[in-house]
């Protein structure tokens, strides 16, 4: 009797511990910390955050502002994902030295390569400023006020609180506005590239691949933090030496089976797991449909190109993964939402949530939450459709109309603030505009413009849509603009631009580019935003409100986890397979194996070294073999996001086992709604990495830099 309560407590706590959550390292003692060590950890929570000694916390750096990297050495040396380095491979990249194609190795330091505005950001110090940043809130009446207030008392606090002179604060909100807390970082600003796998194997599987599983990426690529002779943050320097980290990562090849304790710790973006069910059936049955459309259109026609042209693969590598990343994680996320009875299921909670107000005799301050919800949602779904359309049309996937939207915005800064603030933005912008058109095409373009813009006139609101838009030709329109617009070339934009402000702004507005991003401006940001941001005002006062009652009205065996804000977090769960249909079921793992299965000779997506292969058919793995396979990645229950792209996976010592890169396609919901059935993380198994850094390119010298952990022999 008592095995069988210990095996039913060990359940409860295993279900438990599957259902998500990216919970603030500072705060992890107590619930959290019982968790992580019922599902086998064996370090504590000390051991991830101090701000007594080193830890885990040292070894994580946000990841030029989007991804996240683990250190792996003292010499500074990080890893992170491929899809993260990309833009700065692309960068170095030409036609001669293709290191998208052909990958890129520093067999000695002075080999690695700066990158121009790249940046890590370490996480110092975590304090709790709820207090300090709601003074004088409560008295004030409107929400515009209260917004006002808390933002004044962020940036004074921002300002004095405590730091080094080369550290920065930064305030984020969390429980939507009912918690607020102070990052103290330090950021560098000189990391250089030092290592990437070619394409074929850092992208292996590309956008068919992504998002889904089996995965058969190795999507790593390394980089090198350098300092100034003091250690301390500072920008590129010939002189500057590799950064002397608190901590970096032990590397374990010891192996992994099912059910492992994992733990996934970086800076996930952006969650919002206690919307309201008719938000939810806003964004599956509205908002994504269309910018589905627009990003479908835009990928069709770049894909063409790219598969064509070399030197357009290389010119959009970037730009196209970026649109299709996205892309089909909203088909994914629409597809869970769907298959989970995501709406059902919010709306099940909100009749608990109900009860329990009813409960706690708080119908006063929460009763009519759900109800502004539904009539804010319903009046804001038009402005919503506008809003994403538009952002999506013109600053997202058109390029001539994101320029020429640019070029707006200098119109209306000589309109608001004169002379002297155009000029300083006009200089810059055509100072900017180099790197721009080093990756443009107008041959793309125009098929883009010519298919979003029929997109646009089509589904942006009839009552909103411009009359210059109603029953427009596309395709006459594209000839139009790419055929008279200055803004197809950088020599004819300089030229546009140059003279003084009155001189500019009428050239401006006779350019045919211009007039069409014009009118689309105008219309949005008058007849649409003001009115958005009215509605949205009112449903982030509800949602705080909503939250505020969440936290009260839940015991803390609920979880009740904050959404992701892109701060530091941890996450945890176990190894583990899924099934995601009827009659399919995934294993936990992939090999070397399946990417020889998948492999099509000269393909865009599947494509395989040689070299790759001729290991493969020797089975020359070295010590990162496994009874005659090579790992490649793995699944957890580990609850993560964008951001989490390059995140260190480890084991239950604190040992760097993988890295974090994807999530499954039907697990991409756990934004909105986390399932533990099918919510799977993607991530790139340590030994494979090891293996293509050793084996496949000889880096013997990055291999030397590691503390690596291997089986004891027997």
């Amino acid at each position: 009797m008592k095995l069988l309560r210990l095996l039913l407590l060990l359940l409860v706590f295993q279900v438990q511990a599957q259902q998500g959550g990216m919970w603030i390292p500072s705060l992890l003692k107590g619930m959290n910390e019982s968790e992580m060590k019922n599902l086998g950890m064996k370090i504590s929570a000390e051991d991830i955050y101090s701000v007594n000694k080193s830890s885990l916390k040292d070894a994580v750096p946000h990841f030029d502002g989007g991804c996240t990297a683990e250190v792996i050495s003292d010499k500074g040396l990080i890893l992170t994902n491929h899809h993260c380095g990309y833009d700065n491979i692309q960068s170095h990249s030409t036609v001669e030295h293709d290191y998208l194609t052909n990958g890129f190795w520093a067999y000695k330091m002075e080999e690695e390569l700066p990158n121009k505005d790249l940046f890590v950001t370490f996480i110092i110090r975590i304090d709790d400023v709820t207090e300090k940043v709601l003074s004088g809130v409560a008295s004030l009446t409107s929400e515009a006020d209260k917004q006002k207030k808390i933002k004044d008392n962020i940036a004074e606090l921002s300002k004095t609180s405590p730091k080094e002179s080369w550290q920065e604060n930064s305030i984020k909100t969390f429980y939507d506005g009912n918690q607020y807390i102070l990052f103290v970082t330090e950021t560098f600003r000189d990391v250089r590239l030092v290592g990437a796998p070619p394409s074929s194997i850092g992208k292996f599987g590309s956008d068919t691949d992504n998002w889904v599983w089996p995965r058969h990426t190795g999507d790593f690529s390394l980089f090198r933090i350098y300092a100034d002779k003091n250690n301390r943050p500072t920008t590129y320097a010939a002189d500057n030496v590799p950064y002397k980290p608190k901590y970096f990562f032990p590397i374990s090849i010891n192996g992994l089976k099912e059910n492992d304790f994992t733990m996934v710790l970086g800076f996930p973006g952006t969650t919002r797991e206690y919307l309201p069910a008719v938000a939810v059936e806003q964004i599956v049955n509205t908002l994504n449909p269309a910018k589905i459309e627009v990003r479908d259109a835009t990928l069709k026609v770049q894909n063409e190109f790219m598969r064509k042209d070399k030197a357009i693969k290389i010119q959009y590598a970037a730009k196209n993964s970026s649109i299709s990343n996205a892309w089909k994680k909203w088909i994914g996320e629409s597809k869970g939402l769907k298959k989970a009875n995501a709406v059902a299921a919010k709306r099940q909670f909100e009749v608990d949530f109900q009860k329990k107000v009813i409960a706690a005799g708080k119908q006063g301050e929460y009763g009519n939450l759900l109800a502004d919800f539904e009539k804010n949602y319903t009046e804001i779904n038009d402005y919503a459709l506008a809003r994403d359309v538009f952002t999506e049309v013109a600053l997202r996937n058109t390029e001539i109309l994101n320029l020429g939207y640019k070029l707006y915005q200098l119109e209306q800064i000589y309109n608001t603030k004169g002379e002297q603030s155009f000029n300083d933005r006009r200089n810059n912008l055509i100072n900017g505009l180099g790197d721009f058109y080093k990756d443009y095409n107008t041959t793309i373009d125009e098929k883009v413009f010519e298919k979003t813009i029929g997109i646009y006139a089509n589904t942006y609101p009839k009552q909103f849509l411009p009359s210059t838009f109603e029953n427009i030709n596309a395709a006459v329109l594209a000839n139009e603009v790419f055929t008279q617009s200055q803004l197809v070339t950088y020599e004819k934009v300089k030229v546009l631009l140059t003279g003084d402000s009155k001189t500019v702004l009428e050239s401006l507005n006779k350019d045919k580019g211009f007039q069409v991003v014009k009118i689309m401006a105008d219309n949005y940001l008058k007849t649409v935003a003001p009115k958005y941001d009215e509605i949205n005002l009112r449903i982030t006062a509800t949602q705080r409100t909503y939250m505020k009652a969440i936290l009260e009205l839940s015991k803390k065996s609920d979880r009740i986890f904050p959404d992701a804000n892109s701060t530091f977090r941890v996450t945890y769960g176990k190894i583990k397979g899924y099934k995601p249909n009827d009659g399919v079921i995934y294993e936990p793992f992939t090999y070397l194996d399946g990417v020889i299965e998948k492999y099509i000779p000269g393909d865009y997506e599947f494509d395989v070294p040689q070299k790759l292969i001729d290991l493969y058919n020797t089975k020359n793995y070295g010590n990162y073999g496994v009874k005659g396979k090579m790992p490649v990645a793995f699944i957890a229950t580990n609850h993560t996001t964008g951001g989490n792209s390059g995140s260190p996976a480890l084991d239950a010592n604190g040992n760097l086992i993988g890295l974090n890169f994807d999530r499954v396609w039907e697990g991409t919901m756990s934004d909105i709604f986390y399932s533990p059935e099918i919510c799977r993380n993607i991530m790139v198994d340590i030994r494979y990495v090891l293996f293509v850094v050793d084996k496949f390119a000889g880096a013997e010298n990055l291999i030397k830099e590691m503390k690596i952990v291997a089986p004891k022999k027997k």
